[in-house]
């Protein structure tokens, strides 16, 4: 069960910026678009994300695998980050339920990271500079082998991911005598988004992202839903022809996160490159309809243009980030669609959200 970290280990990010520290995980290098998740709990739902497929991500919670892991605790079949940076690294996990320290973890899905360095600095550099590549190595050191390493990797900004991290064929979830058939593209699908569609008598069918409208009508679904996924939304062409297929229907749909972006290409609304992006547990929502605030997770690196929202005829605003105005909601005025930029399944909480898969549900059922 226990660990001793024992090996040095460096971080070097694209603006030359150097960091010290101890290996955890598998030992080697690996390199991404470096970003930090503000959330205090959920580290192993966090790591098996699909949408951070491609990027190294920063725990600024001190402490991370005080509560080992779970095998139930994941969003997907296999850890999707490119490498892990913590402060704090667990020596021993306290919780009794948990099967495996997330030193083994790491280690089984081959995940490079490191601990011992001061993540409060490193997050106050990245808000600073905004989102850049980065290398961790516990094998090099030599900051010239590191940038030739770095040199390598590709900007996110254009990048198309999400065909990489869908499901390579189509499968099934839920009862076949549900009440409602929905149509579910997986560009980085989340396990509890299948889950909160199921709880509400959903059986659904998860295509590969690529799949063929005709191929996706043939089923004859009650509802679409665009999946959370990595990468650049607006190079995604082939996506963004699905959904404007989907919308030449009555057929209601809805969006979350990456599902959100491509909803608003589809609508002819741009999106952009965030300086640094939201990722965490505990960002500020309201509700322009209802005028309420959610608590939402989060988990976004692109954001919907405001301004060409405002400008539209067929696309309304309905949630708005409260910490620095960006979208977090629109439909459609004239089609049953709507969608957000935040987590309403999030596992393992807050729950603030999760009313709007009931409205998809009611959506569905004429209301």
């Amino acid at each position: 069960m226990t660990y001793t970290p024992h090996k040095e280990a460096v971080l070097l990010l694209e603006d030359g910026t150097f960091f010290k520290g101890l290996s955890i995980g598998k030992s080697g290098t690996t390199g991404g678009e470096l970003c930090f998740n503000t959330g205090m709990t959920g580290y192993q739902e966090i790591y098996t994300d699909p949408s951070y497929f491609g990027q190294i991500v920063l725990n600024t919670t001190p402490h991370i695998g005080n509560y080992g892991t779970l095998p139930e605790e994941v969003e997907s079949s296999s850890v999707k980050i490119s490498g892990l940076i913590v402060k704090s690294f667990a020596d021993i996990y306290s919780r009794n339920r948990s099967q495996e320290s997330l030193q083994k973890y790491l280690e089984k899905a081959g995940i490079i990271g490191i601990s011992n360095l001061d993540t409060r600095a490193l997050v106050r550099h990245v808000r600073s500079k905004g989102a850049m590549n980065a290398v961790i190595s516990s094998e090099y050191t030599n900051p010239q082998t590191l940038k030739s390493v770095l040199a390598e990797i590709p900007n996110m900004n254009g990048l198309e991911l999400a065909s990489k991290v869908s499901t390579k064929e189509p499968y099934y979830v839920g009862q076949e005598n549900a009440k409602f058939r929905v149509a579910v593209m997986d560009y980085g699908i989340k396990t509890n988004i299948l889950r909160q569609l199921v709880e509400r008598d959903c059986y659904c069918k998860v295509f590969p992202a690529r799949t063929p409208f005709g191929e996706i009508m043939a089923w004859n679904p009650d509802g679409f839903f665009i999946s959370n996924g990595p990468g650049d939304p607006s190079v995604m062409d082939y996506a963004i022809q699905t959904v404007k297929q989907m919308l030449e229907t009555t057929i209601p749909l809805f969006g979350i996160c990456l599902g959100h972006q491509l909803l608003a290409l589809a609508c002819g609304i741009p999106t952009f490159k965030m300086h640094h992006g939201h990722r965490g547990l505990n960002h500020p929502v309201k509700n322009l309809i209802t005028g309420k605030c959610e608590v939402t997770s989060q988990n976004h690196g692109f954001s919907v243009s405001i301004d060409d929202i405002k400008n539209s005829q067929d696309v309304m605003l309905t949630h708005i980030n409260l910490n620095d105005n960006t979208v977090e909601g629109i439909k459609l005025k004239n089609k049953k669609a709507f969608s957000v930029q935040y987590h309403p399944e999030s596992a393992p909480g807050p729950h603030d959200s999760r009313y709007l898969f009931d409205d998809f549900v009611k959506m569905m059922g004429g209301e």
